[in-house]
C-alpha cells in the first residue's frame, strides 16, 4: 500500500512541477505523470541500488549530496525511456526536480507514515 500511495505522490509532484516549470519539464497528461511515477520507481528499485554502490566513495565525500545526482539521473533515464510523455531539458533541471522531489517525500512522509502509528 505505501508503495502505490508513493506513485501517487510522484506523480502528483510531477504534474505540479510541470505545472510550474512547463518549458524545461513536460508532460503530456495524467497518463503520462503516473506511468513516469510507476517507471521511476522501479527503476530507484533496481537500478538506483547499483548506481549507489557504484559510486559510494563520491556519496561518502560529499556526505550523501551525491545522492541528489544519482537521483537525478534516474529521473533522466526515465525521460528516455518515457519518449514524448514525459520530457526534462537537462540535467540541471533533472537535479532541481530531484531535490524537490525529494523535500517534498520527505515531509508528506513524515505526515502521512508517521501519524499513521500513532
Amino acid at each position: 500500500m505505501k508503495w502505490f500511495i508513493g506513485i501517487a505522490i510522484n506523480a502528483v509532484l510531477f504534474m505540479a512541477i510541470a505545472g510550474y516549470f512547463n518549458e524545461e519539464f513536460r508532460l503530456s497528461g495524467l497518463g503520462a505523470a503516473i506511468g513516469a511515477s510507476f517507471l521511476l520507481s522501479i527503476l530507484n528499485i533496481i537500478v538506483r541500488p547499483i548506481l549507489i554502490l557504484l559510486t559510494l566513495p563520491v556519496t561518502v565525500l560529499t556526505l550523501g549530496f551525491f545522492l541528489f545526482v544519482i537521483n537525478a539521473l534516474t529521473l533522466l533515464m526515465t525521460d528516455k525511456l518515457m519518449g514524448s510523455a514525459f520530457e526534462i531539458s537537462g540535467f540541471g533541471m533533472a537535479l532541481f526536480v530531484a531535490i524537490i522531489m525529494s523535500l517534498v517525500n520527505l515531509v508528506v512522509q513524515k505526515m502521512v507514515f508517521d501519524k499513521r502509528k500513532n
